[in-house]
């Protein structure tokens, strides 16, 4: 059961619901997700399992692309449509005023990191700030927004304006924020009221299944194997497979930044990486065995 299970997470779940679901389910406590989707949002949750929990890191900071509805003209303390409204106001915005400030937004930038969030602050999430009502500085993060595009007409009702965007963007963007940001760049508030993750990595919302056809058995289980298909991959045997199986510092004759190692079984032993105090060595990062 080593390996990754792709979940279309569905609204009123939390990423830490489908953790325990599978965690229950297969009767093991070594599972993790890849990546917090909100309990309103739905799509492509990756949960590892076993072994694969050691490659976490690895696919959270893959892109994610997302689909989200935009209403512009008001907000909420969530800066979805769950919280509670802080600021309305008419909004009228044309497509070509929307299409030209997402083209701007194109690129890196210094992103806010929203207030109800997970994120912690001197040990304390942000969440809890803001449930209490204490104050306090707002993390800001490099983000890097790669495409970004309008995918529906626009609607004008009850004096807010409504579409939806396709992006693909980098580790720690909160579409949240970006769609604040959108807001503010066209001189207006603005919230999310939906939200898909169509992708991440290489991980499709076609590839995902449903909790109950997880529950029913009905999902493949992603090797670790084919998770780390762009990393170059080396079939070892017999002393070699034993100095990685001990976790030994090598020669780098391979002449990769890194690389993974198997058996002739096609099992995952060990992934390596470049040995900082010798460039001429590699040293293992992240181990199967």
């Amino acid at each position: 059961m080593d390996g990754v299970i792709l979940i279309n997470k569905e609204k009123g779940y939390t990423s830490r619901d489908v953790v325990n679901i599978v965690s229950k389910h297969l009767n093991t406590k070594k599972v993790g997700h890849t990546g917090t989707l909100d309990p309103m949002a739905t799509g492509v949750l990756a949960i590892c399992v076993l072994k694969a929990t050691k490659i976490v890191e690895l696919i959270t900071s893959n892109d994610k692309e997302y689909i989200a509805e935009v209403t512009l003209g008001v907000t909420t303390d969530t800066l979805d449509g769950t919280g509670n409204i802080i600021k309305n106001e008419k909004c009228f915005k044309t497509k070509e005023e929307i299409e030209e400030t997402l083209k701007e937004m194109i690129g890196t930038y210094e992103q806010e990191v929203p207030i109800y969030s997970a994120v912690k602050i001197k040990g304390k999430k942000l969440y809890e700030y803001a449930r209490n009502n204490e104050e306090v500085n707002l993390p800001k993060r490099m983000v890097d927004i790669k495409s970004l595009s309008l995918v529906s007409d626009i609607k004008y009702t009850n004096d807010t304006v409504i579409f939806t965007i396709k992006c693909l963007v980098s580790k720690g963007t909160y579409i949240r924020s970006l769609i604040k940001d959108i807001a503010t760049n066209l001189n207006t508030v603005g919230l999310m009221s939906e939200l898909i993750r169509t992708k991440h990595g290489d991980f499709n919302l076609e590839d995902c299944v449903s909790i109950d056809e997880f529950k029913s058995g009905q999902y493949q289980l992603k090797s670790i194997i084919e998770v780390l298909s762009n990393y170059p991959q080396v079939i070892v045997h017999n002393e070699l497979e034993m100095d990685i199986r001990n976790g030994k510092i090598i020669d780098n004759s391979y002449g990769y930044q890194e690389l993974l190692f198997i058996n002739n079984k096609n099992e995952p032993l060990s992934l390596y990486k470049v040995y900082e105090k010798d460039n001429r060595k590699i040293k293992p990062w992240k181990m199967f065995i």
